[in-house]
């Protein structure tokens, strides 16, 4: 059965947009059964709550908290109120420390 490009309509704000043919053919290579709901504006809008501050549900802006890294002695901001007696790491360090082990 060949693939033909497929006009859909955003559950957000109700526009069409094209799922291509390219699209479909990457999400069977990915396994994924369901068509995009979201047009790509949509998607990335929301990728951008998520990954920007989404913290509390999706809207809520993420309370970030400053910290000083226990390796490297360099400000950075956490996703969680730092306590006394754990070390905070930076993600550069963190992400080192995590390769190593």
């Amino acid at each position: 059965m060949a693939l033909e490009d497929k006009t859909l309509t955003c559950r957000d704000c109700g526009n069409s947009f094209t799922f291509t043919v390219g699209e479909q053919e990457f999400y069977q290579s990915r396994g994924l059964q369901n068509e995009p709901s979201r047009c790509p504006e949509c998607r990335a809008s929301r990728r951008q709550g998520r990954y920007r501050g989404g913290g509390g549900g999706y809207g809520q802006p993420r309370t970030m908290y400053s910290a000083v890294c226990a390796n490297c002695n360099t400000e950075c901001e956490v996703p969680f109120e730092p306590r006394e007696d754990r070390p905070v790491y930076c993600s550069a360090c963190y992400a080192e420390m995590k390769q190593n082990s």
